[in-house]
């Protein structure tokens, strides 16, 4: 079930173009920034909530950077 889960939400990311891709990226930064300011007043209740988003973030730039070197692939053949 958790493979399913996972392929879906790598699908979703890739169905993104460029501009959703990166408001996902600083959602995902945010929401990293308010568990660790939240971890200062009270007891984590998801302790693998930052783990789930700094892999969210890693896929995203992932996927960022792959269209980057795919446009530019696309530019030297076509330049």
């Amino acid at each position: 079930m958790a493979e399913k889960k996972r392929f879906t939400r790598r699908n979703e990311l890739r169905a993104m173009n460029d501009t959703e891709l990166r408001n996902a990226l600083e959602s995902a930064r945010r929401a990293i920034y308010k568990i660790r300011r939240e971890r200062l007043s009270k007891p984590q209740e998801d302790v693998k909530a930052t783990h789930a988003h700094r892999k969210e973030i890693a896929q995203i730039l992932t996927l960022l950077r792959e269209r980057q070197i795919e446009a530019q692939k696309a530019g030297a053949v076509n330049g």
